[in-house]
């Protein structure tokens, strides 16, 4: 074999292992990602549709046949289409083959910069937080249902039923603990197919029994264009608060960025992104539509604020255990949904800061039988534990910190769904100022923020009435 000959052979081998490397990586030198429209999709669900569908009833009943159903189509609209202007700002300067931004906050940074980078990762991360802590409660209210509705089955609908909350918290957060050790979104997709399939399910669990009671013999209940028949400053509140419960249901901006970069590179990713953000949107809507104006049909004006948790419905028994269930199972995806840009953005800021920190950049192969090898490391598991730990805490704490996260998703839905998007669309596509397009799209951003103003208000409004009734480590009813 001569000198040549073998020096040839060498070089095509290079470049076959050279490019079998870059065919595991993606252009920016990281793991080449995998995502698709179906776990874009899933993703998207399992945020959106959360617990709060089943209490779309109450918020159709405060504005009535005609206001509600404007409202949920309105915000269907919005929310789509500034997820759609977000996806495009996923790279800059061009949204085909520009440099990839990996979270909400660098893609603030490449095309706006500034103050508004601090803004948005203040809006964000406190959005993030809040959302988790809200899960807890709202899981451990669907554990206690279970038990609830057989102790109504067996001792009949009159019976108090008290059951403490705070052990099913504790039951939530050590689940937490063991999923929140999944390394980053990438590797969530089956969790997130889970969850979206529990959230189906439990929908349309509601869904059906609202058409059945809404069908039953000798139903009658009371329903009326404008909502309930009440006067005077209730009305404006309640009113305040549906309209917020209903713009807040759509949004999932917080986390789109951190979606997009899970899926593969071609096609396109902000092609992808908003054929699942349509899909997304649009079977939420579906949901949201259905399961809001038939449960309004179904109870009328007394519509409950939850009508699987408040027991709209008692029977049957075994129907509405398999519900609540499922509503706690998607609520176990969604948390990790959420908190997993929080964990990605601490992480990175820690790596940064101490790059030869053993503790906090090390990673240890670990078999774990019928999953293959687990990378663990020390860092994340301390971190991520400790913060699963505070949200539990927490939440045991200030049960009714669902009324205030209203208030953290008012001063979060503005900026991230509609200002941010909006205000990034104009820089990137540089349109020019008092053009038409500018002027429509700085309306509708002034008439999202005052939803936001309004919202908060009716949220500011319920805190101040909990507040009032506030027993701490009482039982929970």
């Amino acid at each position: 074999m001569t000198p040549e000959f073998q020096k040839s052979t060498m070089y095509v081998s290079n470049e076959l292992e050279s490019g079998a490397v870059q065919k595991n990586f993606d252009d920016d030198g990281r793991e080449k990602r995998t995502g698709t429209l179906l776990t874009a999709s899933a993703h998207i669900i399992t945020a959106v549709i959360g617990s709060g569908v089943l209490s779309l009833a109450w918020a159709i009943a405060q504005l009535g046949w005609v206001v509600g159903p404007v409202v949920l189509l309105v915000f269907s609209f919005i929310t789509y289409f500034t997820s759609t202007l977000l996806a495009d700002c996923y790279r800059s300067p061009g949204p085909i083959s520009g440099k990839r931004n990996y979270t909400y906050m660098d893609v603030v940074r490449s095309h706006l910069g500034g103050f508004k980078v601090t803004l948005c990762g203040i809006a964000q991360y406190a959005n993030l937080v809040g959302v988790t802590i809200g899960y807890t409660i709202t899981a451990s209210i669907s554990m206690v249902a279970v038990k609830r509705s057989n102790c109504f089955h067996k001792n009949g609908h009159e019976t108090s039923c008290s059951i403490d909350s705070y052990p099913y918290m504790i039951i939530f957060a050590v689940i937490q603990i063991i999923l929140s050790q999944i390394p980053n979104f990438h590797k969530l997709s089956w969790l997130s197919i889970l969850a979206a399939v529990m959230s189906f399910t439990y929908a349309s669990i509601g869904l059906g029994l609202s058409i059945a009671k809404a069908a039953g013999v000798g139903h009658h209940v009371k329903t009326s264009l404008t909502g309930v028949d009440i006067t005077g400053t209730e009305k404006v509140w309640r009113s305040f608060q549906a309209i917020g419960d209903i713009a807040f249901a759509y949004a999932y901006s917080t986390v789109l960025i951190e979606i997009q970069d899970t899926l593969r590179s071609s096609p396109p990713e902000s092609k992808v992104m908003k054929r699942a953000s349509l899909a997304g949107v649009s079977t939420t809507t579906l949901f949201y539509i259905l399961c809001g104006t038939i449960g309004y049909a179904a109870f009328g004006n007394q519509a409950p604020g939850n009508f699987l948790t408040g027991f709209g419905f008692y029977e049957p028994f075994w129907l509405i255990d398999f519900a609540n269930v499922c509503i706690a199972v998607h609520l176990m995806g969604a948390y990790q949904v959420f908190c997993q840009p929080l964990y990605g953005f601490v992480e990175a800021r820690a790596n940064q800061r101490w790059p030869d920190s053993k503790f906090i950049t090390s990673e240890h192969a670990v078999k774990v039988p019928c999953c293959g090898t687990y990378n663990f490391n020390l860092f994340r598991l301390v971190w991520r534990t400790a913060y699963v730990v505070v949200t539990a805490v927490i939440a045991m704490i200030f049960p009714f910190f669902n009324d205030f996260l209203g208030l953290i998703g008012a001063g979060s839905f503005y900026p991230l769904t509609v200002y941010f998007p909006i205000e990034m669309h104009i820089a990137q596509r540089k349109i020019p100022k008092y053009s038409f397009t500018w002027v429509w799209l700085k309306i509708l951003s002034w008439t999202c923020l005052i939803v936001s103003l309004v919202a908060a208000a009716g949220s500011i409004q319920g805190l101040a009435t909990d507040v009032k009734h506030y027993k701490p480590f009482s039982t929970q009813q």
